[in-house]
C-alpha cells in the first residue's frame, strides 16, 4: 500500500474524475479481507455503503488492518485511512489524528456528503481497535 504523503502528491495534480479514479484504483489494491470476517463486529456503523474493518497483528507491535466496502469510492476512502496507519505500532495509531492527516484530501468537497458521512465512524473504529490492542 502506499503511503499517505505519496497519495496525495498524486492527488493534488488530478482534476475531479481523475480524483475519483484514483480512490476507486487505491480501493482496488486493499489486501482482500475473506468473507468470514465481514461481520456485525467489524461493520463501521453510519457508512451509507457497507464498511468493515478488522485489526490483525503485524510484524512486531505493527498492527495492519484488513478492510473492505461494498462501494468502489468507499473503498478508497478506507484504503486512505488505512495508508495513514497501516503497519504501525499499536499505540501510535491509537493516538493519531487521522482526520488531520486526511484533510489535505479535501473530501467533504470532493465528493458528496454521503460518500464521507461515515468517515469519522471509520476512523473511530480504527483507533478504538489500536487502543484496545495497545493495552
Amino acid at each position: 500500500m502506499s503511503h499517505l504523503d505519496d497519495i496525495l502528491e498524486e492527488y493534488e495534480f488530478l482534476d475531479a474524475d481523475e480524483r475519483y479514479r484514483l480512490l476507486i484504483d487505491l480501493g482496488r489494491k486493499l489486501e482482500p479481507m475473506p468473507d468470514a470476517l465481514k461481520t456485525d463486529a467489524t461493520l463501521v456503523r453510519g457508512c451509507s455503503a457497507s464498511v468493515w474493518v478488522y485489526p490483525v497483528a503485524g510484524n512486531g507491535d505493527a498492527l495492519h488492518f484488513l478492510a473492505d466496502s461494498n462501494a468502489a469510492i468507499t473503498k478508497g476512502i478506507v484504503a486512505l485511512v488505512l495508508a495513514a496507519v497501516q503497519d504501525q505500532p499499536a499505540r501510535q495509531v491509537a493516538d493519531t489524528d487521522i482526520a488531520a492527516l486526511l484533510a489535505p484530501f479535501d473530501l467533504k468537497n470532493q465528493l458528496s456528503s454521503n460518500r464521507t458521512q461515515g468517515v469519522p465512524n471509520m476512523i473511530a473504529l480504527v483507533r478504538e481497535h489500536a487502543a484496545r490492542i495497545a493495552g
